[in-house]
């Protein structure tokens, strides 16, 4: 790619930066819910659920039979002129059948925020989507910034070098016959032990969001990103998909979530030049 990033010792030259391939598929918008402000904090006033929803999110939970829809959707719509609804919010899931790659059935189900500060405006917004399928390219475009959220990998049980990184015991420094323990667990006082000590417990599968990722390309031709023999332990990519810049948490085949950015950076980020995308083989 062009390296458009201002005051860069590279700018304007042709750099090579590592990516990471995230398959997207299509969403689908099971309902809306609408909220009003409460001195315990925002309450669910209202539902509208939608009767056309997929397969896969019937083996979450158990979906409603002969709903009215336009019904919950009257009085909602009642609710919001009345001016008594702080919040429109949908509820998400995922449609796992479309990834080839990832064995799993069930589908997630999420609460998404829309965005505007008019309610209105939202609960027409939400109405018009409600029981569609919405894309990636419906909400982000190429060299957008986003944040990333997932559940690291995990690792189980392990010992504070792996867990912590804290340094080997040396030989004629130990006192004792371990090598990979900390060497002290605190003062006599305090006469507890702290929780700043390094000590071994669960390593991993932690959710964690890494701020400030770019989208380098949106698209839908896999030819583009497949690699011959397909990603190592997942395949090959069968749908939409994002190219985002750097690593994001997570094994191939867990869900990811991304976001607007809510920490995002000042400098104006526009759409990238890319060169080339290296399709070699991953596996050797």
């Amino acid at each position: 790619m062009i390296d458009d990033a201002k005051n860069s010792l590279t700018e304007g030259a042709e750099i090579a930066v590592p990516v990471t391939v995230i398959e997207t598929p299509q969403i689908g918008i099971a309902a809306i819910r609408a909220y009003k402000d409460t001195p315990y904090g925002e309450k669910t006033i209202s539902e509208a659920w939608s009767a056309n929803l997929d397969g896969d999110i019937g083996r979450r939970i158990k979906t409603p039979k002969n709903y009215d829809t336009e019904k919950s959707l009257e009085n909602m719509a009642s609710i919001v002129e009345e001016g008594n609804v702080s919040e429109i919010r949908v509820i998400t899931y995922t449609i796992p059948s479309s990834v080839n790659g990832i064995p799993k059935k069930k589908a997630d189900i999420m609460e998404t925020a829309i965005s505007g500060s008019d309610v209105k405006a939202k609960f027409e917004y939400a109405k018009y989507i409600l029981g569609s399928k919405v894309g990636i390219s419906d909400i982000f475009s190429e060299g957008n910034i986003i944040d990333v959220a997932a559940i690291t990998r995990g690792y189980g049980t392990e010992g504070p070098v792996k867990r912590w990184g804290i340094q080997l015991a040396k030989n004629k420094h130990s006192r004792q016959s371990s090598l990979r323990q900390v060497g002290t667990l605190g003062p006599w006082n305090p006469p507890h032990v702290s929780w700043r000590v390094p000590q071994m417990g669960q390593a991993g599968y932690h959710q964690r969001t890494e701020y400030n990722k770019r989208i380098l390309k949106v698209s839908s031709d896999v030819d583009e990103v497949n690699p011959a023999g397909g990603f190592v332990n997942y395949g090959l990519v069968g749908g939409d998909y994002i190219l985002v810049k750097g690593t994001v948490p997570g094994p191939s085949k867990r869900l990811i979530r991304l976001r607007e950015p809510t920490r995002p950076k000042t400098s104006a980020v526009g759409e990238p030049q890319l060169m080339h995308i290296n399709t070699q083989s991953r596996q050797g």
